[in-house]
Protein backbone atom coordinates (compact mmCIF):
# COMPACT_ATOMS: atom_id res chain seq x y z
CA UNK A 1 0.00 0.00 0.00
CA UNK A 2 1.33 3.40 -0.98
CA UNK A 3 0.67 6.24 1.44
CA UNK A 4 3.22 8.54 -0.19
CA UNK A 5 2.09 11.80 -1.79
CA UNK A 6 5.20 12.62 -3.81
CA UNK A 7 4.46 14.84 -6.78
CA UNK A 8 1.06 15.93 -5.44
CA UNK A 9 0.09 19.48 -4.49
CA UNK A 10 -2.37 19.83 -1.64
CA UNK A 11 -4.40 22.89 -0.62
CA UNK A 12 -5.58 22.73 2.98
CA UNK A 13 -7.87 25.59 3.94
CA UNK A 14 -7.58 26.93 7.47
CA UNK A 15 -4.18 25.32 7.91
CA UNK A 16 -2.21 27.71 10.11
CA UNK A 17 -3.26 25.92 13.30
CA UNK A 18 -5.19 23.04 14.77
CA UNK A 19 -6.44 20.19 12.62
CA UNK A 20 -5.58 21.95 9.37
CA UNK A 21 -1.95 22.42 10.34
CA UNK A 22 -1.68 18.80 11.50
CA UNK A 23 -3.05 17.62 8.16
CA UNK A 24 -0.73 19.91 6.20
CA UNK A 25 2.31 18.75 8.17
CA UNK A 26 1.43 15.06 7.73
CA UNK A 27 0.89 15.46 3.99
CA UNK A 28 4.18 17.33 3.68
CA UNK A 29 5.94 14.53 5.54
CA UNK A 30 4.56 12.12 2.95
CA UNK A 31 6.07 14.16 0.13
CA UNK A 32 3.26 16.50 -0.91
CA UNK A 33 3.82 20.14 -1.71
CA UNK A 34 1.39 21.81 0.69
CA UNK A 35 -0.40 25.09 0.17
CA UNK A 36 -1.04 26.77 3.50
CA UNK A 37 -4.14 28.89 3.75
CA UNK A 38 -5.82 31.27 6.16
CA UNK A 39 -7.36 34.71 5.89
CA UNK A 40 -4.51 36.20 8.00
CA UNK A 41 -1.55 36.87 5.74
CA UNK A 42 1.14 36.97 8.44
CA UNK A 43 0.05 33.68 10.03
CA UNK A 44 -0.21 32.03 6.63
CA UNK A 45 3.28 33.10 5.58
CA UNK A 46 4.82 32.23 8.96
CA UNK A 47 3.34 28.73 8.92
CA UNK A 48 4.57 28.06 5.39
CA UNK A 49 8.05 29.31 6.34
CA UNK A 50 8.14 27.06 9.40
CA UNK A 51 7.30 24.00 7.32
CA UNK A 52 9.81 25.01 4.67
CA UNK A 53 12.50 25.39 7.34
CA UNK A 54 11.80 21.79 8.34
CA UNK A 55 12.58 20.69 4.81
CA UNK A 56 9.08 20.56 3.39
CA UNK A 57 7.71 22.08 0.20
CA UNK A 58 5.24 24.68 1.48
CA UNK A 59 3.61 27.73 -0.07
CA UNK A 60 1.45 30.42 1.53
CA UNK A 61 -1.85 31.22 -0.18
CA UNK A 62 -3.81 33.63 2.01
CA UNK A 63 -7.50 34.12 1.28
CA UNK A 64 -10.78 34.16 3.14
CA UNK A 65 -12.60 30.92 2.31
CA UNK A 66 -15.93 32.68 2.81
CA UNK A 67 -15.10 35.63 0.54
CA UNK A 68 -15.78 34.89 -3.13
CA UNK A 69 -13.49 37.47 -4.71
CA UNK A 70 -10.63 36.76 -2.29
CA UNK A 71 -10.96 33.03 -2.91
CA UNK A 72 -11.21 33.23 -6.68
CA UNK A 73 -8.32 35.67 -7.06
CA UNK A 74 -6.03 33.49 -4.96
CA UNK A 75 -6.92 30.26 -6.74
CA UNK A 76 -6.26 31.86 -10.11
CA UNK A 77 -2.62 32.15 -9.02
CA UNK A 78 -2.38 28.79 -7.22
CA UNK A 79 -1.43 26.54 -10.12
CA UNK A 80 -2.12 22.81 -10.12
CA UNK A 81 -3.92 21.43 -7.08
CA UNK A 82 -4.31 17.66 -6.84
CA UNK A 83 -5.70 17.43 -3.31
CA UNK A 84 -8.24 19.79 -1.75
CA UNK A 85 -8.89 19.62 1.98
CA UNK A 86 -11.86 21.77 2.97
CA UNK A 87 -10.97 22.37 6.60
CA UNK A 88 -11.74 26.06 7.25
CA UNK A 89 -14.77 26.50 9.45
CA UNK A 90 -16.45 28.80 11.95
CA UNK A 91 -18.99 28.37 14.72
CA UNK A 92 -21.49 30.64 16.47
CA UNK A 93 -23.21 29.77 19.72
CA UNK A 94 -26.51 31.27 20.88
CA UNK A 95 -29.94 30.13 22.06
CA UNK A 96 -32.37 29.86 19.16
CA UNK A 97 -34.31 33.08 19.97
CA UNK A 98 -31.03 35.01 19.91
CA UNK A 99 -29.52 33.30 16.85
CA UNK A 100 -29.59 35.92 14.09
CA UNK A 101 -30.13 35.21 10.42
CA UNK A 102 -26.86 37.00 9.71
CA UNK A 103 -24.89 34.55 11.87
CA UNK A 104 -26.76 31.63 10.32
CA UNK A 105 -25.74 32.76 6.84
CA UNK A 106 -22.15 33.48 7.88
CA UNK A 107 -21.63 29.97 9.25
CA UNK A 108 -23.22 28.23 6.26
CA UNK A 109 -21.23 30.40 3.87
CA UNK A 110 -17.85 29.38 5.31
CA UNK A 111 -18.65 25.81 6.32
CA UNK A 112 -20.75 24.62 3.39
CA UNK A 113 -20.93 27.09 0.50
CA UNK A 114 -17.16 27.68 0.36
CA UNK A 115 -16.34 23.93 0.17
CA UNK A 116 -18.91 23.59 -2.62
CA UNK A 117 -17.42 26.47 -4.60
CA UNK A 118 -13.83 25.34 -4.01
CA UNK A 119 -14.71 21.84 -5.19
CA UNK A 120 -16.53 23.26 -8.19
CA UNK A 121 -13.57 25.41 -9.21
CA UNK A 122 -10.76 22.92 -8.59
CA UNK A 123 -12.44 19.68 -9.69
CA UNK A 124 -12.56 20.73 -13.33
CA UNK A 125 -8.79 20.40 -13.68
CA UNK A 126 -8.77 17.24 -11.58
CA UNK A 127 -11.28 15.66 -13.94
CA UNK A 128 -9.20 16.73 -16.93
CA UNK A 129 -6.13 15.03 -15.40
CA UNK A 130 -8.12 11.95 -14.40
CA UNK A 131 -6.97 12.11 -10.76
CA UNK A 132 -7.96 14.13 -7.74
CA UNK A 133 -8.83 14.03 -4.06
CA UNK A 134 -11.34 16.18 -2.22
CA UNK A 135 -11.53 15.73 1.55
CA UNK A 136 -14.19 17.61 3.50
CA UNK A 137 -13.62 18.05 7.23
CA UNK A 138 -17.09 17.69 8.70
CA UNK A 139 -17.67 16.81 12.37
CA UNK A 140 -19.48 14.37 14.61
CA UNK A 141 -22.01 17.23 14.62
CA UNK A 142 -22.68 16.16 11.05
CA UNK A 143 -24.19 12.99 12.53
CA UNK A 144 -25.82 14.19 15.76
CA UNK A 145 -27.20 17.44 17.15
CA UNK A 146 -26.37 19.83 19.96
CA UNK A 147 -28.22 22.84 21.35
CA UNK A 148 -27.17 26.45 20.58
CA UNK A 149 -25.18 25.66 17.40
CA UNK A 150 -27.92 25.11 14.77
CA UNK A 151 -25.96 26.64 11.88
CA UNK A 152 -22.82 24.64 12.63
CA UNK A 153 -24.74 21.36 12.96
CA UNK A 154 -26.71 22.05 9.78
CA UNK A 155 -23.58 22.98 7.83
CA UNK A 156 -21.77 19.82 8.88
CA UNK A 157 -24.75 17.61 8.03
CA UNK A 158 -24.85 19.38 4.68
CA UNK A 159 -21.14 18.84 4.10
CA UNK A 160 -21.60 15.08 4.40
CA UNK A 161 -24.43 15.27 1.87
CA UNK A 162 -22.25 17.35 -0.44
CA UNK A 163 -19.48 14.77 -0.08
CA UNK A 164 -21.74 11.95 -1.18
CA UNK A 165 -23.23 13.70 -4.19
CA UNK A 166 -19.85 14.93 -5.45
CA UNK A 167 -18.43 11.43 -5.00
CA UNK A 168 -21.12 10.09 -7.30
CA UNK A 169 -20.55 12.78 -9.92
CA UNK A 170 -16.76 12.95 -9.88
CA UNK A 171 -15.88 9.33 -9.13
CA UNK A 172 -16.22 8.19 -12.76
CA UNK A 173 -13.52 10.73 -13.65
CA UNK A 174 -10.91 9.49 -11.16
CA UNK A 175 -11.69 12.04 -8.45
CA UNK A 176 -12.63 10.71 -5.02
CA UNK A 177 -14.57 12.78 -2.48
CA UNK A 178 -14.70 11.80 1.18
CA UNK A 179 -15.45 13.34 4.56
CA UNK A 180 -13.76 13.08 7.93
CA UNK A 181 -15.85 13.61 11.04
CA UNK A 182 -13.61 14.69 13.93
CA UNK A 183 -14.79 14.38 17.48
CA UNK A 184 -13.37 16.59 20.22
CA UNK A 185 -9.75 17.51 19.59
CA UNK A 186 -7.50 19.71 21.70
CA UNK A 187 -7.18 22.68 19.34
CA UNK A 188 -7.32 26.47 19.61
CA UNK A 189 -10.82 26.24 18.11
CA UNK A 190 -11.96 24.22 21.13
CA UNK A 191 -9.98 26.17 23.75
CA UNK A 192 -13.11 27.68 25.39
CA UNK A 193 -14.62 24.20 25.73
CA UNK A 194 -11.43 22.72 27.16
CA UNK A 195 -11.34 25.53 29.74
CA UNK A 196 -14.91 24.71 30.81
CA UNK A 197 -14.43 22.12 33.57
CA UNK A 198 -17.91 20.65 33.17
CA UNK A 199 -17.57 20.35 29.39
CA UNK A 200 -14.08 18.90 29.69
CA UNK A 201 -15.40 16.28 32.10
CA UNK A 202 -18.28 15.49 29.74
CA UNK A 203 -15.93 14.89 26.80
CA UNK A 204 -13.61 12.67 28.79
CA UNK A 205 -16.49 10.83 30.42
CA UNK A 206 -18.36 10.09 27.21
CA UNK A 207 -15.34 9.20 25.09
CA UNK A 208 -14.29 5.56 25.56
CA UNK A 209 -10.63 6.55 25.23
CA UNK A 210 -11.18 8.98 28.10
CA UNK A 211 -9.49 12.03 26.59
CA UNK A 212 -9.51 14.71 23.93
CA UNK A 213 -7.87 13.82 20.63
CA UNK A 214 -4.49 15.12 19.55
CA UNK A 215 -4.64 16.86 16.14
CA UNK A 216 -1.91 14.55 14.82
CA UNK A 217 -4.29 11.63 15.38
CA UNK A 218 -6.62 12.98 12.69
CA UNK A 219 -3.91 13.58 10.12
CA UNK A 220 -3.39 9.90 9.29
CA UNK A 221 -6.96 9.59 8.08
CA UNK A 222 -6.46 12.53 5.73
CA UNK A 223 -3.19 11.10 4.37
CA UNK A 224 -4.89 7.75 3.78
CA UNK A 225 -7.78 9.29 1.86
CA UNK A 226 -5.40 11.42 -0.21
CA UNK A 227 -3.04 8.58 -1.09
CA UNK A 228 -3.22 5.73 -3.57
CA UNK A 229 -3.76 3.40 -0.60
CA UNK A 230 -7.20 4.97 -0.22
CA UNK A 231 -7.94 5.09 -3.93
CA UNK A 232 -11.07 2.91 -3.74
CA UNK A 233 -12.62 4.87 -0.87
CA UNK A 234 -15.21 7.24 -2.32
CA UNK A 235 -18.25 8.87 -0.77
CA UNK A 236 -17.22 7.72 2.71
CA UNK A 237 -17.70 9.53 5.98
CA UNK A 238 -14.91 8.50 8.36
CA UNK A 239 -15.48 9.27 12.02
CA UNK A 240 -12.42 9.90 14.21
CA UNK A 241 -13.77 10.57 17.69
CA UNK A 242 -12.23 8.14 20.15
CA UNK A 243 -15.47 6.17 20.12
CA UNK A 244 -17.72 8.95 21.42
CA UNK A 245 -20.56 8.51 18.93
CA UNK A 246 -20.41 4.74 19.34
CA UNK A 247 -21.02 5.20 23.05
CA UNK A 248 -23.79 7.79 23.01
Amino acid sequence: MDFRLDGRRALITGSTRGLGLAIARAMAEQGAAVIINSRTVDECVATAETLAAAGHDALALPFDAGDGSSREDALAEAGTIDILVNNAGIIHRAPLPEFSEEKWRDVLNVNLTAPFLLAKQLSEAMVARGWGRIINISSIMGQIGRATIPAYVSSKHGLIGLTRTLAVELGPHGVTVNAINPGYFATEFNAPLIADKDFDAMVKGRTPLGRWGDPAELAGAAVFLASDAGGYVNGASLTVDGGMTAAL
